[in-house]
């Protein structure tokens, strides 16, 4: 399993050493969620915060754009060191073109859907995506309640990719993800949690890490296990 710490829930006031005693943890993703006031309530920050974390990091920068029009920023993220962008499938009109282009950028390229989108046009997305986000609370507050309904939309998703040609496509998810539900979430298809106050609320991360990991170590499948060493193998961009 890959966990990707939610930005959010540090300390803002200390942000290099957030990420530094990330990296001596063992965690090798970053998740940002990048918000615009429109797409969600909130506002949360742009590029010139992930430049300065990129300049001193060597994690791997997962960049959500809960935004309105995301094809507008991408060259924006990937010059601030973005290494995956994820587009919300509600938010831009043409996203295979918009997926497309995060490629064309040098970035891994995802697409997120909310709890109440059909999974439906990832049959015709699957081969654009690196990833696919499943949103297991509505966008845009966190230390939100996980729905349990996320099991079977993760489950489906997974059978959705699988049946498009789609088997080395991640799926995350987002939203309430921790130790106590991570094993059931393997088991339905997840490679990748993103977990906010669940871990920065609970220090040393090197233990709460090692938490994760020990919850999902008998759970998930012998593709999510290929799945998941080739996305070992993505690195943070040469910049």
């Amino acid at each position: 399993m890959i966990l990707s710490p939610s930005l959010l829930s540090a300390d803002f006031a200390r942000l290099g050493d957030e990420l530094a005693a990330l990296e001596r943890a063992g965690i090798r993703w970053l998740h940002l969620d990048v918000m615009d006031g429109c797409f969600v309530p909130n506002i949360t920050f742009g590029p010139p915060l992930l430049r300065s974390l990129r300049a001193s990091s060597r994690l791997f920068f997962d960049v959500h754009l809960m935004i309105e029009q995301p094809a507008r920023h991408l060259e924006a993220f990937r010059a601030a060191g973005a290494d995956m962008i994820v587009i919300h499938l509600e938010a831009d009109r043409h996203p295979q073109r918009t997926l497309t282009e995060i490629r064309r950028l040098g970035c891994k390229a995802g697409i997120a859907l909310n709890p109440g989108t059909d999974i439906a046009p990832l049959r015709w997305l699957a081969p654009d995506c690196d990833m696919v986000l499943v949103m297991s609370v509505n966008p845009g507050f966190s230390g939100q309640k996980f729905l349990p309904q996320s099991y079977a939309k993760v489950r489906a998703v997974r059978e959705l990719l699988d049946a498009a040609n789609g088997e080395s496509v991640l799926v995350q998810v987002d939203g309430g993800a921790c130790p106590e539900n991570a094993a059931a979430l393997a088991d339905a298809g997840a490679d990748v949690l993103v977990s906010g106050s669940a871990f920065f609320g609970h220090p040393p991360y090197d233990a709460r890490h090692a938490a994760f990991l020990e919850a999902v170590r008998h759970a998930g499948s012998a593709a999510g296990e290929n799945r998941r060493a080739l996305a070992a193998q993505w690195t943070p961009c040469n910049r």
